[in-house]
């Protein structure tokens, strides 16, 4: 793990270069249940990163190409869990399908985390000279607060 100085203050960053073999979705899931326990967030809230952590670096891997990063930014009002990735092609919601081996990551993702999800353009944090894309989630560490509006809500 590194830590990383951040822009801000009040918020601490962490990045984990994840290895190119089938086990680092549950190493990956592992470091985030561990971080997350040491802040004393709830089980809940902790369960559901864990999950959307999965799907990120599992959709990673199976259409992104190495190498692969995660990083986790928290400060006092929320956690950002980021999957980084060297393809340059942006993941899309599959159209629902019950029957379907795959397609539904995106979509747990934005409901666990009403919304506040997304993909863009990003430069490695462990290697600034590779640009890659970031898929990231983001959520509030006391749970919903009722004045909060998503930017794009979960379906």
């Amino acid at each position: 793990m590194t830590t990383l100085r951040s822009t801000r203050r009040s918020r601490k960053q962490y990045v984990w270069s994840l290895h190119e073999d089938a086990r680092t979705v549950g190493q990956a899931r592992a470091i985030i249940r561990r971080e997350l326990s040491e802040l004393s967030l709830s089980a809940d809230l902790i369960d559901d990163a864990a999950l959307m952590v999965s799907e990120l670096v599992t959709n990673a891997f199976m259409y992104g190409d190495g190498p692969y990063e995660l990083a986790l930014h928290v400060d006092a009002k929320e956690i950002m869990c980021v999957v980084v990735d060297s393809s340059p092609l942006l993941p899309s919601p599959s159209p629902h399908d019950l029957g379907a081996e795959h397609g539904r990551g995106l979509s747990i993702v934005a409901r666990l985390s009403d919304g506040f999800y997304g993909c863009h353009p990003q430069r490695y944090l462990t290697r600034p000279d590779l640009v890659g894309k970031a898929t990231w989630f983001a959520l509030p560490r006391q749970g919903v607060s009722g004045n909060v509006v998503p930017i794009r809500a979960g379906t």
